[in-house]
């Protein structure tokens, strides 16, 4: 009798193991971080159609100086640069080797992306790949590929369990970002060019309509 009961105890602790140790596998993100990512992109989503809403075929297209972007061109920056990014998370941030070891190059980078990045105070250059090119004829088909895209991105925050803080990637001007802060930069790249747009519509030479 003790010896099945030694033994009904030792298969209970066993399947409390596998539990405990599947889950640990796949809840990869506190419900604050995954909150918290969603937030930003849903704010700087609307953000982002706002300032391009209603805009007339000449306010779209106006250059404030021929070397500054028009609102669509900053447009297509921002969508082409999701896309970009989550891409690059995927085939390359999270296929490159787990290293817990390194959270502590990334600690604290969260907040400073969110505060930073969107600083146009600090200019950068675009890649080349990254810069305008017409991709898109006009501001419904822009605005499509943005919907798109952001949706894939915030259905994969929505749903993940991938390892996201666990694997990095390195930025130009960031350093090593983890997955995790790979996705607050979509959203920070976001607000970024959302207020270049203001700039643009700001100009006094802005057609009126």
């Amino acid at each position: 009798m003790y010896r099945k009961l030694f033994f009904a105890l030792v298969v209970i602790a066993l399947c409390l193991l596998c539990a405990v140790s599947s889950l640990a596998q796949t809840t990869t993100l506190t419900p604050a971080e995954r909150e918290n990512a969603l937030k930003n992109l849903q704010a700087t989503h609307d953000a982002f159609l706002q300032s391009i809403s209603g805009l007339s075929e000449k306010q779209w297209k106006f250059k404030p100086a021929p070397d500054r972007w028009s609102v669509a061109e900053v447009s297509e920056h921002i969508t082409v640069t999701e896309s970009a990014i989550f891409g690059m998370l995927q085939k390359q941030v999270m296929t490159s080797p787990a290293a817990p070891e390194k959270r502590a190059e990334v600690a604290g980078k969260d907040e400073k992306i969110l505060q930073i990045v969107p600083d146009r105070s600090h200019k950068a250059q675009a890649p080349e790949f990254l810069q305008p090119t017409g991709r898109w004829a006009n501001r419904a088909d822009t605005t499509n590929a943005f919907e798109a895209a952001r949706k894939t991105t915030m259905d994969y925050v929505r749903t993940t369990n991938d390892d996201l803080r666990d694997h990095f990637g390195p930025h130009p001007l960031l350093g090593p970002l983890d997955g995790y802060q790979w996705i607050l930069l979509i959203s920070a790249h976001s607000e970024r060019h959302t207020k270049q747009i203001e700039e643009v519509k700001a100009d006094p030479n802005f057609p009126k309509d």
